[in-house]
């Protein structure tokens, strides 16, 4: 019998800036305040983007404890393209990403080979990498050794 793991959340909102709660864990959302927030916390989007980053480096470590992967360390710089007419309501305009860039760099001994290894298991098991990518996100990913 397969197992699940449940997750949520709770939250209170006052304008643009959303408070959600998670156990004893917080995450604060706001709006720059061009677009009518106070801009005290990073934009849902942006957020969304930390969330990937983050849960390729927990996929990456348990890929690499699988692998037998020397994997000293993870860094990424991950940038995202919307159009936001779509969601101002303009029809035939997705208002979500159109493209999601990652740049990964893999502190490692191992070779290139084994880094592309790597990253093709972790992209292929990360949650929020294969989220985005049913989607129709278009992922422009790159991984290399540091």
């Amino acid at each position: 019998m397969a197992q699940h793991m449940n997750f949520h959340i709770s939250s209170e909102s006052e304008n643009m800036k959303t408070v959600a709660e998670s156990g004893k864990h917080r995450i604060e959302i706001d709006e720059p305040q061009s677009l009518g927030g106070n801009d005290t916390a990073p934009d849902p989007l942006t957020t969304m983007l930390g969330s990937l980053a983050g849960c390729e480096n927990v996929v990456a470590n348990f890929v690499a404890k699988e692998l037998d992967f020397d994997l000293q360390g993870l860094t990424f710089d991950i940038s995202g393209d919307i159009d936001p007419r779509g969601m101002q309501g303009v029809e035939g305009v997705r208002p979500y990403f159109q493209t999601v860039t990652v740049h990964a760099k893999v502190t490692t001994s191992e070779s290139e080979e084994r880094v592309q290894e790597l990253k093709r298991l972790t992209d292929a098991r990360c949650p929020v990498f294969t989220t985005l990518e049913a989607a129709g996100v278009e992922l422009n990913t790159t991984w290399e050794k540091a």
